[in-house]
């Protein structure tokens, strides 16, 4: 599951932030929403807008998603849940890549 979800490089950052055991509580839940929501063989590309807000993000809307109707867009809405975002705050763009190939 190491490998199913692939943030890009500025919310990818954010991870800098978190501990050890709790990147790896925070990959667990990348791959479960992205195995609840999508086909982890499929590969999308997914860019959200959300507001950050003490080290969380909220209010996010899907901007684009290649591959809509797969289920893509509910997988990066439910990753945005648990994102550590640090101390950004305000509105902030997240690229999500989903590679497939799971």
């Amino acid at each position: 599951m190491k490998n199913l979800i692939k943030i890009g490089a500025g919310v990818a950052l954010s991870l800098a932030f978190v501990g050890g055991s709790s990147a790896a509580d925070f990959q667990a839940t990348m791959g479960k929403c992205l195995t609840k929501h999508a086909n982890v063989k499929d590969a999308a590309m997914v860019m959200l807008e959300c507001t950050a807000d003490a080290g969380k993000l909220s209010g996010c809307k899907v901007l684009t998603d290649n591959q809509a109707g797969k289920g893509f867009d509910k997988a990066a809405l439910c990753v945005a849940e648990v994102l550590p975002m640090g101390d950004k705050s305000g509105l902030v763009k997240v690229p999500m890549r989903f590679p497939g190939g799971g």
